[in-house]
């Protein structure tokens, strides 16, 4: 497996897939084309046995020659774990030792590679696995067969807990980088505009807390709102379940980058928590309108706003969107069932 970055702590899902193929005995090399983060580490790293190569640094004919001569003999395949650098080191790898290659694609990674080299990449590959609908149609679109196949949540650490109870504040907890394509501005804007009683927070941090710092001081937030920093997966479960609503008002950047389905999305279903989100990329392949959250367009503070006010207005409807939203996980995104689909089909394309 050729990942972008090890370790990130946003990168549960891949977390979860590499622990998959280990248990499988599937997993004989791990390598990564960059340095990931060290910072903060999420707990479950340690229960990776396979150590994680780091490739020199180098352009993509240089990495792929020094992980061909540190798997040759060793692999069956090569798999890339997103479209961009990982895929293409991976691809250009098996190709010198006559081996198969594939990749997944996760959101940002198919917007990394034009389409002529997406369409060469799945066209070579014995593999090609997306998470969401949103990147499978960006594949589609590049002529590469690929196989939906949606990353699951851990529906015993993210567990069903009761609501707080509504005593006339609405507890929001918001979760992600704090980058522009998550789209906290928006969400500040539609804290301003509600009458209704509101508490929120945010976990993450970026580049963009300084204009959010000042945001929250320029609309008087400063009592109704708290960025948390960073926190990792294993304080997320309290987190979660200290609020009544989880908000993810994610948008289309100036960049084009977006979301695909953000982790915090089935932790927040999972947790038997309705979501409100922006109909954007591939939340709504989870956020299902009536079920288990609500979804407006996105960049749009006046909408969200009034979403959250129609929640806080008839609070009955939290405890029955966040139990349809459970539900939902369970039946579609619970964690062992994803990850076992993935390793069947890597095993059945490298077997």
């Amino acid at each position: 497996m050729v990942l972008s970055g090890w370790p990130r702590v946003s990168e549960t899902f891949a977390l979860n897939e590499l622990l998959a193929l280990e248990a499988a005995g599937l997993l004989a090399f791990v390598a990564s084309t960059k340095p990931g983060d060290d910072a903060l580490v999420q707990p479950g790293v340690a229960r990776l046995k396979t150590p994680v190569h780091l490739l020199a640094e180098g352009d993509t004919d240089a990495q792929a020659v020094e992980l061909a001569e540190l798997v040759d003999g060793r692999v069956d395949a090569l798999h890339g774990y997103f479209a961009h650098r990982p895929a293409q080191v991976a691809n250009e790898a098996a190709r010198r030792l006559s081996i198969p290659f594939g990749f997944s694609a996760h959101a940002l990674d198919v917007r990394k590679v034009d389409r002529a080299e997406l369409h060469r990449l799945g066209t070579e590959a014995a593999c090609v696995v997306a998470c969401n609908h949103d990147t499978v149609r960006a594949l589609e679109e590049a002529g590469a067969p690929v196989r939906k196949l949606a990353h699951g949540v851990d529906t015993r650490h993210f567990g069903p807990t009761p609501l707080p109870a509504y005593a006339g504040v609405l507890e929001l907890l918001a979760v992600g980088r704090l980058v522009e394509k998550k789209g906290f501005p928006v969400l500040l804007e539609a804290i301003a505009l509600l009458t209704t009683p509101v508490r929120l927070r945010i976990v993450g941090d970026g580049a963009q807390r300084p204009q959010l710092e000042s945001l929250i001081a320029g609309l008087g937030l400063a009592d109704r709102v708290e960025l948390l920093g960073r926190r990792t997966h294993a304080e997320l479960p309290a987190l979660i379940s200290a609020v009544h609503v989880v908000v993810v008002p994610s948008i289309i950047d100036e960049r084009g980058d977006r979301d695909g389905l953000p982790n915090v999305v089935l932790e927040a279903m999972a947790s038997a928590r309705p979501v409100v989100a922006s109909d954007v990329a591939a939340i709504a392949d989870a956020v299902r309108p009536g079920r288990s959250g609500v979804l407006v367009p996105p960049g749009d503070a006046l909408a969200l706003a009034e979403a959250l006010h129609g929640l806080a207005s008839a609070p009955e409807r939290l405890v029955a969107l966040g139990r349809g939203a459970r539900e939902l996980v369970e039946t579609e995104f619970e964690l062992t069932n994803c990850t076992d689909r993935f390793v069947r089909t890597l095993e059945a394309a490298y077997g």
